[in-house]
């Protein structure tokens, strides 16, 4: 059975809100951000399901998040939302897989950064983003097997990647990781 078209509304506020939160906004900051575009009043109505956003609002919401348009609609119509979607930037509860070697990366620094093979990097960790929905933008963190993955792919040994990245700035460096460095 599907979803009443109010249950609905209430499902893809839950996203918005979710999304907002995960960047850090706060209602007044997005009526700013969007200058007076998305008042504070009606994106919190939008958010609580007490009214519905147009598609086009929704695209330019979206544009305002730098989110694809898919991730402010609820996975699918006819379920609940998941428990396990992930909010204020934390990976859902199924993700957190355990490997003691994470990499966790600077992605506005990606942004920046003029480099093909990179930029082939930089679109394997929006892929991550888009399947973990985690979209606070700032950084992300993989396991060491996928940077083995990515080395394989470009046909070097994980350490020259890494040296590489190094290199550009784009991997954010533990404490401890950088006395070791700084001690070797």
């Amino acid at each position: 059975m599907a979803t009443p078209p109010s249950a609905y509304a209430c499902l893809v506020g839950q996203r918005i809100r979710a999304i907002r939160r995960q960047k850090g906004l706060s209602l007044q900051e997005v009526e700013a951000a969007s200058a007076q575009e998305f008042k504070a009043s009606v994106l919190g109505a939008y958010e609580r399901g007490e009214r519905v956003i147009s598609v086009p609002r929704l695209q330019r919401l979206a544009g305002l998040y730098t989110v694809p348009v898919n991730q402010l609609l609820p996975p699918n119509a006819d379920v609940a939302p998941a428990t396990s979607t992930a909010v204020d930037g934390a990976a859902p509860a199924g993700d957190r897989r355990g490997s003691s070697d994470k990499v966790t990366f600077d992605l506005a620094r990606f942004r920046e950064v003029e480099d093909a093979q990179l930029e082939m990097v930089f679109r394997y960790l929006q892929t991550i983003m888009l399947q973990r929905q985690d979209f606070n933008g700032r950084v992300l963190t993989i396991r060491g097997d996928d940077i083995r993955a990515i080395a394989g792919l470009f046909g070097v040994e994980p350490s020259e990647l890494a040296r590489r990245l190094d290199d550009q700035h784009l991997r954010v460096r533990a404490r401890a990781d950088m006395s070791v460095a700084t001690s070797a």
